[in-house]
């Protein structure tokens, strides 16, 4: 009986080490320029690729906004439940190949994201090479 509580112990911790060394998740983000936090964002991955979508707000006045200066497929679709970031893929601790879309101006940017530590994520937007972009960093939520 011990032995079965151990094994069980043992694989609940495992699944929570599993867990927390991965990008996907809830994560609060912090604005860059303000320093404040914006909303919560859910990472996922689909068919090996890696999204984040838009899952809370936290500012109320922000809540039901549109990206109206988007343009495709995400022109005029409510901020809220959007998914912004799209096809990021795993190349060793990195997550890169993928787009971020800033839905305050309606700009798609390359996308790079990399944990630094289990619950601090480093999301990386940029143009062309990575020297010219700006640097969020967000933190899980537990």
């Amino acid at each position: 009986m011990n032995k079965q509580i151990v094994i069980l112990f043992l694989g609940i911790l495992y699944g929570q080490l599993a867990f927390s060394q991965t990008v996907v998740g809830r994560w609060k983000t912090i604005d860059d320029e303000t320093g404040k936090a914006k909303g919560v964002v859910e990472i996922y991955e689909k068919e090996g690729k890696y999204y984040g979508k838009i899952v809370e707000i936290l500012e109320a006045e922000h809540r039901h906004k549109k990206c109206t200066l988007c343009e495709g497929a995400d022109k005029d679709k409510p901020i809220l439940g959007l998914t912004f970031i799209k096809g990021l893929k795993k190349d060793g601790d990195e997550y890169n190949g993928g787009k971020v879309l800033d839905p305050k101006n309606g700009k798609v940017y390359k996308c790079y994201i990399n944990l630094e530590g289990n619950d601090k994520l480093k999301v990386r937007g940029y143009i062309g090479i990575s020297l010219f972009g700006r640097t969020q960093y967000w933190y899980r939520v537990k």
